[in-house]
């Protein structure tokens, strides 16, 4: 076994880790920005070594830095997490060449899947299915606008390096072909350094499931079983859960051995996830999956659904991503393994600890990616301080295989790689932490995530919380009837909802007032504060405001003593009693509510069964004055850079049009003109970095 080990990643990878090399005896040495001095995974390892500025091109990307870290401190090993350097080749080999384990797959491996174009007809001659397309190193335009006519559409643009989801595009129609095809090579070109894209055909209602395959230097090669991640927002996973729904045993064992085909014939090491587009499968009413492969039955899960559902018909290979997923925990609760921990072991020279044939599903897991984003704002990442960080009941990574008999893990995990206090920045990704959980079937299993969301309170910048749980409630996603375009089918009941309603999120405030003045008291009878009067009952004006829309309340106490509170035209009798740490016992009308609330200045964060509310209580005298903002300004929704400006000085635009193009936290955002008008002058650059709220270009009225 490696006796110490450079962990070149940051956030949650890089905890989760340490935690095994701890468990395992194994020293560990984190890297380190400016940004990330004092950041979970620096606290989490042994040592740790600064290795440049903030961006990653300015430190997680300098190769060089992170060797000389490794070889001054003594490591044997270098593990790559996921991203950053994971998945290069070069770097790869630079480990070997300093004299480094490298704990990942060969070098040539790594460049055989590195080219999703070049793995395609790798994957033709091995026997791997394919979805029809163009795979080919032609990339002029007019070429592929007629590979993609030939092909027909709609048709599915995708950048040939990387992963992700980040350079790719839908497209329906041929006339809009060329405008996707220069956005996605533009984004691929700025995310990868390359702009090489292929073009398949685009399978309707495709469900995306992937095999966590294993190797070791011995020639051994084992499936965990699959993982289905249908669920995504811009092409990037939301949800993730294991093992598939209606996954019958015979296309598990199917999917199965094409992927350790594909990793065979790379000569394939380490743990890589070999990932599939699925054409739907009708699925009869009664059916049943199979039981998996090499065991029983998954407890309770085999269970499909009913006629309408859809099942995993025919299967295609996408790509193969040559290093250890964002989702592997799922695949840890079902079958009990540690793959960090398989990871270190095969790196070592060791066998594979498990044969195929001792690999079994035990139950359902889900994980769900909590990110400071804004789900209604096109999924906008947020930057700011966790104010307030709040998880369920949990564990953090437990392993529930050893030499005993396989157990039940724990109900709840949380990876997270952050704590409360912490900053989320502009620098690198938006996840914040990934909550997973675990059940005897999948019933159970979105009982618990429901509730884990539910228990989730997160305070000081956006995050998809309250979306993700909308998702889990969603008829679809609760149902299984599940593919890539889910959240587009449901975008009703997931956008722009308010999932706790203005009245219990008004009792929250009060609650939390009324409790707050209630501290201040003392035995002075003139500093009590509970509304007696002499004559008659006292009322207090509570102006709320919820985004740009102000509502009134009123609290009136009651000649009885009793408190009403009313919103709007409607009243109810209220009670309230502290629990403590912010948490209050509200009877509003007849409803019994829990509501826990956290004040900051004139900001309430109210969370409750429901869902959560933020909101504002106003003092109109504070804000006396205040007039309207400036409208019809073109400003940056986020910091970020600058990658394409679409519109020339002296240019007439229409509202809608697009403006502009920043890239943020990894994704790539498009601007649009907020009004019909002239461009005047442009503010910024391609290239440059811009704060949040800068306008980029002046904007004047059309003549």
């Amino acid at each position: 076994m490696l006796k110490k080990i450079l962990i070149a990643n940051r956030g949650e990878i890089a905890c989760r880790v340490a935690q095994t090399a701890r468990r395992l005896g194994v020293l560990t040495v984190a890297v380190y920005s400016d940004a990330d001095a004092q950041a979970q995974h620096v606290r989490a390892c042994d040592e740790a070594v600064h290795i440049g500025g903030n961006a990653a091109k300015d430190s997680y990307l300098q190769w060089q830095r992170i060797l000389d870290a490794a070889l001054a401190t003594g490591a044997q090993a270098v593990h790559p997490g996921y991203g950053f350097l994971s998945e290069n080749e070069d770097f790869a080999r630079a480990c070997a060449a300093a004299g480094l384990v490298f704990i990942g797959p060969p070098p040539e491996a790594i460049a055989a899947m590195g080219s999703k174009a070049a793995a395609k007809a790798l994957m033709e001659r091995a026997g791997v299915p394919l979805v029809p397309g163009y795979h080919g190193a032609n990339n002029e335009p007019a070429f592929l606008q007629a590979e993609a006519e030939r092909i027909g559409f709609p048709v599915l643009i995708k950048a040939s390096a990387g992963g992700g989801g980040r350079g790719m595009r839908r497209v329906d129609r041929a006339e809009d072909f060329a405008a996707a095809l220069a956005s996605c090579q533009r984004e691929a070109l700025a995310s990868f350094g390359n702009d090489h894209v292929l073009v398949e055909r685009y399978v309707t209602r495709p469900r995306h499931v992937e095999i966590q395959v294993f190797g070791d230097s011995k020639g051994n090669c084992v499936y965990l079983f699959e993982r289905d991640c249908s669920v995504q927002r811009r092409h990037q996973k939301v949800l993730e859960e294991a093992p598939a729904p209606a996954m019958s045993e015979a296309r598990r064992a199917e999917m199965g051995a094409a992927a350790v085909a594909a990793a065979k014939a790379v000569g394939y090491v380490g743990a890589g996830t070999v990932e599939f587009i699925v054409e739907p499968e009708a699925v009869s009413e009664g059916a049943t999956a199979g039981p998996p492969q090499g065991g029983a039955a998954p407890s309770g899960g085999g269970e499909v659904r009913a006629a309408a559902s859809l099942g995993v018909g025919r299967f295609y290979f996408m790509e193969m991503n040559t290093r250890l997923q964002v989702e592997h925990p799922v695949t840890e609760a079902i079958t009990g393994h540690d793959l960090v921990e398989w990871q270190l072991r095969v790196a070592s020279g060791e066998p594979l600890p498990a044969r195929q044939d001792e690999l079994k599903i035990h139950g359902h897991a889900i994980e769900a990616r909590i990110c400071a984003e804004n789900p209604d704002a096109g999924f906008l990442p947020a930057t700011g301080t966790l104010q307030v960080l709040r998880w369920p009941a949990h564990v953090s990574f437990q392993r529930n295989a050893d030499s005993e008999p396989l157990h039940d893990p724990a109900a709840v995990r949380v990876d997270a790689g952050v704590r409360q206090g912490d900053a989320i920045s502009p620098y690198y990704d938006s996840m914040v932490a990934k909550l997973i959980v675990w059940g005897a079937d999948r019933a159970q299993a979105l009982a618990r995530l429901d509730a884990a969301l539910r228990d989730t309170h997160i305070v000081g910048l956006s995050t998809n919380v309250a979306f993700l749980r909308r998702v889990v409630n969603s008829r679809a996603f609760a149902g299984a009837d599940l593919d890539t375009a889910l959240i587009e089918r449901e975008r009703d009941a997931l956008f722009n909802v308010c999932a706790l309603p203005l009245a219990q999120a008004a009792a929250g405030v009060a609650a939390h007032r009324l409790a707050a003045e209630a501290a201040l008291e003392n035995v002075d009878p003139w500093s009590r504060r509970d509304g007696w009067r002499i004559h008659g009952g006292a009322r207090r004006r509570l102006e709320l405001r919820v985004g740009k829309e102000r509502h009134i309340a009123t609290l009136e106490r009651l000649h009885d003593g009793a408190l009403r509170l009313s919103v709007g035209a409607d009243s109810w009798r209220l009670t309230t009693r502290s629990i403590g740490e912010g948490r209050h016992d509200v009877l509003l009308g007849d409803q019994r509510l829990i509501l826990s609330v956290y004040a900051q200045g004139e900001s309430y964060a109210v969370f409750g069964a429901a869902g959560a509310l933020e909101l504002q209580e106003i003092d109109p005298i504070a804000h006396a004055g205040e007039g309207a903002t400036e409208g019809g300004r073109l400003t940056a929704p986020m910091p970020g850079k600058v990658i394409a400006l679409l519109a020339q000085p002296g240019e007439t635009v229409r509202s809608g049009q697009p403006l502009a193009v920043m890239e943020a936290m990894k994704m790539e955002h498009t601007l649009a003109a907020p009004r019909d008008g002239v461009v005047a002058e442009l503010l910024y650059s391609v290239g440059d970095q811009v704060p949040e709220g800068a306008e980029l270009l002046k904007l004047t009225a059309a003549e």
